[in-house]
Protein backbone atom coordinates (compact mmCIF):
# COMPACT_ATOMS: atom_id res chain seq x y z
CA UNK A 1 0.00 0.00 0.00
CA UNK A 2 1.57 3.26 -1.55
CA UNK A 3 1.82 5.96 1.96
CA UNK A 4 2.34 9.67 1.60
CA UNK A 5 5.32 11.15 4.35
CA UNK A 6 5.22 14.81 3.87
CA UNK A 7 7.96 17.36 6.23
CA UNK A 8 10.40 19.83 6.16
CA UNK A 9 14.16 19.52 6.18
CA UNK A 10 17.20 21.10 7.00
CA UNK A 11 20.31 21.18 4.66
CA UNK A 12 23.75 22.04 4.73
CA UNK A 13 25.91 21.86 1.58
CA UNK A 14 29.49 21.88 1.99
CA UNK A 15 31.92 22.45 -0.97
CA UNK A 16 34.31 19.52 -1.79
CA UNK A 17 37.90 19.81 -2.91
CA UNK A 18 37.95 22.87 -5.55
CA UNK A 19 39.41 22.13 -8.92
CA UNK A 20 39.66 23.26 -12.35
CA UNK A 21 36.34 20.95 -13.31
CA UNK A 22 33.23 22.84 -14.25
CA UNK A 23 31.60 20.75 -12.50
CA UNK A 24 31.09 21.75 -8.63
CA UNK A 25 30.66 18.95 -6.08
CA UNK A 26 29.36 19.03 -2.54
CA UNK A 27 28.74 17.35 0.48
CA UNK A 28 25.17 16.80 1.67
CA UNK A 29 24.52 16.94 5.10
CA UNK A 30 20.22 16.90 5.78
CA UNK A 31 18.31 16.35 9.21
CA UNK A 32 14.31 15.47 8.32
CA UNK A 33 11.25 16.17 10.44
CA UNK A 34 7.69 15.32 9.76
CA UNK A 35 6.49 11.94 8.65
CA UNK A 36 10.27 10.83 8.41
CA UNK A 37 12.31 11.41 10.76
CA UNK A 38 16.19 11.15 10.64
CA UNK A 39 19.33 12.44 9.10
CA UNK A 40 21.14 11.84 5.43
CA UNK A 41 24.74 12.45 3.92
CA UNK A 42 25.52 12.64 0.36
CA UNK A 43 27.57 14.26 -2.25
CA UNK A 44 26.29 16.65 -5.27
CA UNK A 45 27.84 17.55 -8.50
CA UNK A 46 26.30 20.21 -10.21
CA UNK A 47 26.72 22.36 -13.58
CA UNK A 48 25.88 26.16 -13.65
CA UNK A 49 26.12 28.06 -16.96
CA UNK A 50 26.45 31.49 -18.47
CA UNK A 51 22.87 31.25 -18.94
CA UNK A 52 20.65 33.02 -15.55
CA UNK A 53 18.66 30.24 -14.08
CA UNK A 54 19.95 27.59 -16.15
CA UNK A 55 22.04 24.64 -14.24
CA UNK A 56 21.58 20.95 -13.52
CA UNK A 57 23.05 18.00 -11.01
CA UNK A 58 22.56 14.84 -10.10
CA UNK A 59 22.83 13.45 -6.29
CA UNK A 60 23.23 10.20 -3.83
CA UNK A 61 22.25 10.46 -0.74
CA UNK A 62 21.71 7.64 2.42
CA UNK A 63 18.85 8.35 5.00
CA UNK A 64 18.98 7.19 8.38
CA UNK A 65 15.78 7.50 9.99
CA UNK A 66 12.51 6.16 11.25
CA UNK A 67 9.53 5.89 8.50
CA UNK A 68 6.22 5.00 9.49
CA UNK A 69 7.24 3.56 12.71
CA UNK A 70 9.77 1.94 11.28
CA UNK A 71 13.69 2.24 11.52
CA UNK A 72 16.17 1.66 8.96
CA UNK A 73 18.39 3.17 6.25
CA UNK A 74 17.62 3.71 2.56
CA UNK A 75 19.41 5.64 -0.70
CA UNK A 76 17.76 7.96 -2.75
CA UNK A 77 19.63 9.01 -6.41
CA UNK A 78 18.74 12.81 -7.74
CA UNK A 79 18.75 14.21 -10.58
CA UNK A 80 17.85 17.95 -12.04
CA UNK A 81 17.79 20.51 -14.03
CA UNK A 82 16.62 24.16 -14.64
CA UNK A 83 15.84 25.21 -18.02
CA UNK A 84 15.86 28.91 -17.60
CA UNK A 85 13.62 29.14 -14.75
CA UNK A 86 11.57 26.23 -15.49
CA UNK A 87 12.66 23.28 -12.64
CA UNK A 88 12.13 19.04 -13.50
CA UNK A 89 13.44 16.59 -10.79
CA UNK A 90 13.81 13.21 -10.56
CA UNK A 91 14.39 11.61 -6.72
CA UNK A 92 13.52 8.27 -5.95
CA UNK A 93 14.37 5.41 -3.56
CA UNK A 94 17.52 3.02 -5.04
CA UNK A 95 16.28 -0.26 -5.37
CA UNK A 96 17.04 -2.83 -2.68
CA UNK A 97 18.91 -0.05 -0.71
CA UNK A 98 16.23 -0.44 2.13
CA UNK A 99 18.00 -2.18 5.01
CA UNK A 100 16.28 -3.02 8.87
CA UNK A 101 12.51 -2.84 8.94
CA UNK A 102 12.90 -0.13 5.40
CA UNK A 103 13.98 -3.33 3.82
CA UNK A 104 11.81 -3.86 0.42
CA UNK A 105 11.06 0.03 0.45
CA UNK A 106 10.22 2.03 -2.55
CA UNK A 107 9.29 5.39 -3.85
CA UNK A 108 9.85 8.78 -4.87
CA UNK A 109 10.26 12.08 -2.94
CA UNK A 110 9.00 15.73 -4.10
CA UNK A 111 11.36 18.70 -3.05
CA UNK A 112 10.00 22.51 -3.00
CA UNK A 113 11.93 25.35 -1.52
CA UNK A 114 10.36 28.39 -0.35
CA UNK A 115 10.62 31.02 1.39
CA UNK A 116 14.24 29.51 2.10
CA UNK A 117 12.48 26.69 3.79
CA UNK A 118 12.98 23.33 2.27
CA UNK A 119 9.74 20.60 2.16
CA UNK A 120 9.40 17.32 1.02
CA UNK A 121 6.74 15.10 0.13
CA UNK A 122 7.48 11.23 -0.29
CA UNK A 123 5.08 8.68 -1.42
CA UNK A 124 6.40 5.32 -0.62
CA UNK A 125 5.60 1.57 -0.17
CA UNK A 126 6.75 -0.75 2.18
CA UNK A 127 5.86 -4.33 2.61
CA UNK A 128 4.07 -5.65 5.49
CA UNK A 129 5.77 -6.66 8.46
CA UNK A 130 6.20 -10.18 9.24
CA UNK A 131 5.07 -11.73 12.56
Amino acid sequence: MERTATGEFDIRLTPMEASESTVGSMAIAKTFHGGLTGTSTGQMLAVRTGVEDSAGYVAMERVSGTLDGRTGTFALQHSGTMDNGVQTQSVTVVPDSGTGSLTGITGSMTITVAEGKHSYSFRYALPPVKP
